[in-house]
């Protein structure tokens, strides 16, 4: 997967809810990918399959549970820049925390994305799609 357009702008530079912003659209296209890879169905069918995965719930366990060990000292850092964003509102349904370790997921895909290292966003998508596929 190529990146869609040349961005000339440090993703380091941007503030990590833009981050957030470009990594919530890069996280659904891939969970769209990798659910409509396990067979056509009805999409209505398709759509509650890719709510569980982008639930921040299901976001913040998989940041906190299967992607922080595997994390480098710098993407480490991007996911705490976005964990510590000043958020607006949280949704009623989460808790803070969740709303926040999600934002953190969120920052890492767009930094990753924004920064061209999309085999490394592959490795990290790969291991939640196992997860989910055990049923995690």
């Amino acid at each position: 997967m190529e990146k869609l357009m040349n961005v000339q702008t440090d993703p380091k530079q941007l503030s990590p809810l833009t981050l957030a912003y470009i990594g919530d659209g890069v996280y659904e296209l891939f969970v769209r990918e990798y659910i409509v890879s396990k067979g056509n169905c009805p999409v209505k069918k398709l759509h509650a399959r890719a709510v569980e995965m982008v639930r921040c719930e299901f976001q913040a366990k998989m940041l906190t549970e299967r992607l922080q060990p595997l994390l480098t000292e710098t993407e480490a850092e991007i996911c705490r820049r976005g964990r510590n964003a000043h958020v607006s509102h949280v949704p009623k349904n989460s808790s803070v925390a969740d709303y926040h370790n999600a934002t953190a997921f969120e920052c890492l895909f767009g930094y990753l994305y924004l920064s061209g290292a999309l085999d490394r966003l592959r490795f990290f998508f790969d291991t939640i799609a196992e997860t989910a596929q055990a049923g995690g």
